[in-house]
């Protein structure tokens, strides 16, 4: 209901003919709370300018924790002068107001008032405040009017314990939410990034050229943080606030930890290459700001004396590259995956997110240089029930079997195939042409309700 309507005396909830009847003029619109759910993240995403930690509550509602932040922009008294003239202008009527706890600046804003309580008021400043400032239910509300219990200074000085038997524990939580007794986690939408440096720019830019320029100096900066700790950045997002409000932002990834401003630029470079005229500039954008989300341990190496002074660019700095213009689904790499399955064990991931051979788990395991997605069946034959073959028929080619190691025993995994999956028994086989494979014979003579059978699962150089 906007402001005209209400001054003419209409209210929430009441119905649309009685409404008419008292103004045949009203106007009624469907209400479209995807949108407007959609139009507060992206005021939600705005606010990012003035700090990381924006939450959103209910369809109308943002909490912003600036505690830390003031001073980049005079004070609190500016920074609330600043987003209120911006909204204004921005074609908005919002109320705000600041405060030790996120329930005293709930309650003073939804209740009309725009103020700064300094820290140890917090009682006075909520004492006139209507109840239905303190986010409780509608129920909950009638209640405690009934009883003649109307504004929070009722509840401040009334004994507790009647209170909470009679309306329940949640009325004086969230009074001491709001007095700041009792602590409030504020859950922000975005992940708050670790290392993030900005830049406020005077006249607004709308160029590639300007946004890669100021992007390597933001990432120089974060340098310095990543010499500091001895990180690298492994996933980095540039934000770009345009004027009108709206928030571009850019993801890179790398598989190695990057802190060299000039790696960085060039992978937003090919970022912005792949996104063609998908980027609106607008009126231009008046400020940037470049966060490492992900960050991995940075180990400086050496560089080889024939490199004569040039940049080791290795295969990660290309795929990076690659991935920044055309996508992560491009580049895939065998990644290693925790199973006693051979097929199991490896299996394609984007070069970006791949677990580097280091950090795998595995023993290290003799496995032939090819491995079959899918075994294929032969025809086997041996001297004893579990011993090796002697001769076999795979591909429509008859093999006889010179030399031969194993078993080895990989028992299946029943929380994925069933208990009654049978065990395999692998074999290294060589022919008589030097020609060398890896055989496994599937269940156990006697054991199983089947007979064995033999596949091909892959062969060596």
């Amino acid at each position: 209901m906007d402001e005209a309507a209400e001054a003419a005396g209409l209210k929430l909830g009441q119905g649309v003919t009685e409404a008419r009847a008292c103004i045949p003029e009203t106007e009624v619109i469907e209400a479209t709370p995807n949108a407007d759910r959609a139009f507060l993240n992206g005021l939600a995403d705005w606010c990012g300018r003035y700090t990381p930690l924006v939450a959103t509550h209910g369809n109308d509602s943002l909490f912003l924790d600036i505690t830390g932040c003031t001073h980049l922009f005079g004070g609190e008294h500016a920074m609330l002068r600043d987003i209120l003239s911006r909204l204004f202008h921005m074609g908005l009527d919002t109320r705000a107001s600041i405060s030790s706890s996120p329930g005293l600046s709930f309650a003073l804003a939804h209740s009309g008032q725009q103020k700064i309580v300094e820290t140890g008021h917090e009682a006075e400043a909520l004492t006139p405040l209507p109840l239905s400032a303190l986010r409780l239910e509608e129920e909950t509300l009638a209640a405690l009017s009934r009883s003649g219990l109307k504004i929070a200074g009722h509840l401040i000085g009334a004994p507790r314990a009647p209170l909470a038997r009679r309306f329940g524990s949640h009325v004086l939580r969230r009074l001491d939410q709001a007095l700041g007794i009792e602590e409030e986690t504020i859950s922000p939408r975005l992940p708050v990034a670790r290392f993030s440096a900005e830049r406020q720019i005077p006249e607004p830019i709308t160029g590639e050229d300007d946004i890669l320029a100021l992007a390597g100096q933001l990432a120089a900066t974060l340098e310095k943080s990543f010499d500091a700790h001895g990180l690298g950045g492994q996933m980095f997002e540039l934000a770009l606030f345009r004027v009108d409000g709206h928030v571009a932002r850019l993801n890179v990834k790398s598989a190695d930890p990057l802190k060299e401003p000039a790696r960085i630029a060039r992978l937003f470079r090919e970022r912005l290459a792949g996104l063609h005229d998908d980027l609106e500039a607008g009126f231009g954008f008046e400020m940037i700001r470049l966060s490492a989300g992900l960050t991995a341990p940075f180990n400086a190496r050496q560089r080889d004396f024939m490199q004569h002074g040039k940049p080791d660019l290795p295969i990660a700095d290309f795929a990076a590259r690659v991935e920044a213009r055309l996508g992560e689904a491009l580049i895939h790499v065998p990644a290693m995956h925790e199973s006693h399955i051979p097929e199991r064990a490896s299996r394609l991931a984007p070069f970006s997110g791949a677990t580097p051979p280091a950090a795998a788990t595995l023993p290290a395991l003799i496995r032939p240089v090819r491995l079959f997605q899918y075994p294929e069946p032969v025809e086997a034959m041996a001297e004893v029930p579990e011993g090796p073959p002697i001769t076999f028929r795979w591909r429509r080619a008859q093999h006889r079997v010179r030399r031969a190691e194993g078993p080895e025993r990989i028992e299946a995994e029943w929380w994925i195939d069933g208990t009654d999956t049978p065990p395999r028994d692998y074999f290294r086989i060589e022919d008589e042409k030097g020609h060398r494979f890896w055989l496994y014979r599937e269940g156990l003579y006697g054991r199983t309700p089947l007979p064995p059978r033999w596949f091909m699962h892959g062969v060596f150089a």
